[in-house]
């Protein structure tokens, strides 16, 4: 059975001989023996060979990011890194690594021009250990309440989140565009299945070069019937809190790596999550040194500063109508604004989702089309599903990389997609 140094490296074998695999992150060399770190996607262990070894001379030629298999005796060492060693009686070389190109110090674009090979470090595969929790928790919290899982069009004819956003690619002898989002396909599909999701990329071409924008980026989506904003709301909170418990329960020791401090995280499995309708985010801007007027759109800058003194998320509700796109509902008690929410993570972060209660009218779906300088007939379909049988439904799109990037506490986006899309970045 093939084990890792997660498996091995406690009281249990202590004295025994283990054979392990993994790539040597670290190496000190000496006259009298050598000490290298292997690591395999469990863990690092210290393994020494001295001089009167019959490993000394082989294990004495290893590089940095070699690949190896090693079999030795593991003993409690108080000193070495996690309180494990190996002393190793045999080995076996896969690949020796030429030096290798990444070292402390290095800028970032340096690292993200090496990304397959920063991919390996410990903080790198921290994170992707996290992002791999939150998919698996997002599938799960779906599954478990019911929902249907549903595909939709990568190659697209027209736009969900704006023309200018689109990228557009030649399809045969027609023009066509990489899918913004799965949701009107989605609106078709909740009439006969009522429960839906989808876990998918999502494309945009945003010239934007902020902090939490890629060109593409993973979305959960879900579209339900017979649901209501209230009720949207409500699926939202339980679904950050089911991923974060997840993360917290089972990514201690990758939360440990990062150095996250946890307690915002602790907050969102405990606390309510805050709701404020659209005037009274403004407000908390302005008391907050903004000077946004009543209509202002917010952007990542606003919501930094929106959310920096919050300790749990907080839905921003009923936006002005001319903020949002054609397919949010009106109000029917105020028509100058919509049934629509976004969902910001505290700590500066902003939003990480987008939903609302969709139009479910055929007149006032045609008239938003219009207002929004969109061509009615593009959307023959769509309109359709207002046209036999229209019913009340509501949905949201969750941005997975940017719940991703606040879970970690993270700089950038770009840290927690294994090779992320930017307007500048396309390799490797």
């Amino acid at each position: 059975m093939d084990l890792l140094i997660s498996d091995v490296a406690n009281k249990e074998h202590i004295g025994t001989s283990v054979t392990l695999r993994g790539f040597v992150s670290n190496i000190r060399k000496g006259k009298n023996n050598v000490f290298l770190m292997l690591r395999d996607p469990s863990d690092v262990i210290q393994c020494v060979s001295h001089v009167s070894d019959k490993t000394f001379s082989e294990v004495s030629k290893i590089t940095r990011e070699s690949s190896l298999e090693l079999t030795g005796k593991l003993k409690e060492d108080k000193r070495a890194e996690g309180g494990y060693e190996i002393s190793i009686d045999d080995l076996k070389i896969y690949g020796l690594a030429e030096p290798f190109p990444i070292k402390k110090g290095h800028k970032k674009v340096f690292l993200f021009d090496n990304r397959h090979l920063w991919l390996r470090s410990r903080r790198v595969t921290s994170i992707m250990k996290i992002r791999s929790s939150v998919f698996e928790s997002i599938h799960e919290f779906f599954r478990n309440n019911g929902f249907y899982e549903m595909q939709s069009p990568s190659f697209v004819g027209g736009s969900v989140e704006g023309g200018s956003t689109l990228f557009e690619i030649k399809y045969f002898d027609k023009k066509a565009y990489l899918s913004q989002s799965w949701q009107l396909y989605a609106e078709a599909m909740v009439d006969s299945l009522w429960k839906i999701y989808t876990v998918a990329p999502s494309f945009r071409a945003e010239n934007s070069r902020t902090w939490r924008h890629l060109t593409e980026f993973w979305h959960a989506e879900t579209e339900v019937a017979f649901l209501d904003l209230n009720g949207l709301m409500g699926l939202e909170e339980r679904l950050v809190k089911h991923v974060v418990k997840n993360v917290l329960l089972k990514n201690q020791v990758e939360l440990n790596v990062l150095k996250r401090d946890q307690t915002m995280l602790k907050n969102a499995v405990e606390k309510p999550f805050l709701r404020m309708n659209y005037e009274s985010v403004i407000d908390l801007a302005n008391k907050n040194g903004l000077k946004l007027e009543y209509g202002a759109d917010l952007g990542a800058d606003e919501e930094r500063v929106i959310t920096s003194k919050l300790d749990v998320p907080v839905f921003a509700m009923n936006y002005p109508i001319k903020l949002k796109p054609f397919y949010h509902k009106p109000d029917p008690s105020d028509p100058t604004h919509v049934l629509c929410n976004d969902l910001l993570a505290p700590e500066g972060y902003g939003e990480i989702i987008g939903g609302g209660q969709r139009v479910d009218d055929k007149e006032t779906l045609i008239n938003r089309l219009k207002e929004d300088g969109l061509n009615p007939d593009d959307y023959k379909w769509y309109i359709d599903l207002r046209r036999y049988g229209a019913i009340p439904h509501s949905g949201f799109g969750l941005g997975v990389d940017r719940l991703v990037m606040w879970i970690c506490k993270l700089p950038h986006i770009m840290y927690v997609v294994p090779f992320p899309r930017t307007p500048r970045r396309i390799y490797p």
